[in-house]
């Protein structure tokens, strides 16, 4: 992922100690093509060859529901449209080849498709793709944790609020 300029600039100062950051997910759906059952958009992730939902680091003034439509724009070149808020959860310390070190509170979303023909929008994926939600692919288990909580959600349902699975 690219790094945003504001962490390139704090850790001029800070080197690779451990950062507390604001995250935002966005579980996107649409209906499959021929009609019947719901696909799932998902993104490979060029640094570690990954299957994710479309997610990123929430700018400084931004809307973590802000962030998501940014992020599906820029990294997949589709427009959404925010469903609902479904999950805050915490991470687990994470470590960058790099050596930088963060933990996120992740704002996870429901969204739905609104247009666009998905595809790699930047350097910070090789292939993007929907997904039968029935057929996603291997990922870890944060991330399918975001989907499953995602897709099971109603209106109403209160947001979920948990760690998430390590």
């Amino acid at each position: 992922m690219a790094t945003p300029d504001f962490i390139v600039d704090l850790r001029r100062t800070i080197g690779h100690r451990e950062l507390w950051l604001t995250g935002a997910t966005a579980t996107v759906t649409r209906t499959a093509a021929d009609g019947i059952g719901t696909e799932v958009l998902l993104v490979r992730r060029t640094d570690n060859g990954a299957w994710t939902p479309v997610c990123g680091i929430v700018e400084p003034g931004e809307l973590p529901s802000e962030t998501v439509v940014r992020e599906a724009q820029e990294e997949a070149r589709v427009q959404i449209e925010v469903v609902r808020v479904v999950r805050m959860c915490v991470s687990g310390a994470i470590e960058y080849p790099n050596g930088d070190r963060a933990r996120y509170l992740d704002h996870d979303f429901l969204c739905r498709w609104v247009g666009g023909r998905a595809g790699v929008g930047d350097d910070e994926s090789t292939d993007v793709r929907w997904f039968p939600v029935g057929s996603l692919p291997d990922m870890s288990a944060r991330h399918a944790r975001r989907i499953e909580v995602a897709l099971a959600s109603r209106p109403g349902d209160e947001v979920v609020m948990e760690h998430d699975p390590r």
